[in-house]
């Protein structure tokens, strides 16, 4: 399985809805529960967010690149959760 991060700022509404469909989406198919992911709270990890490209949050990378920065749908999250099963 590839390894996932996700960077996110605890106040940001966007970033609320990322973990909510990723929650929903683990609990709707039991495939996507396997997928562990790296939660990264940007303000708290300045040194290792600065380590990474990217302006707006939520930020998913998998397996070391970039595959959704901001504003995100169930769709899109589940594209990135499938992507880590492969």
């Amino acid at each position: 399985m590839k390894r996932v991060k996700l960077f996110y700022l605890k106040n940001c509404p966007f970033c609320k809805k990322a973990l909510r469909y990723i929650e929903e989406l683990k609990a709707e198919h039991a495939e996507l529960a396997a997928v562990d992911i790296e939660m990264l709270e940007e303000s708290e990890l300045p040194d290792v967010a600065d380590k990474f490209d990217y302006y707006y949050v939520p930020t998913f990378y998998v397996d070391g690149i970039k595959e959704h920065e901001g504003g995100i749908y169930p769709e899109e999250v589940e594209r990135i959760l499938r992507k880590a099963l492969e």
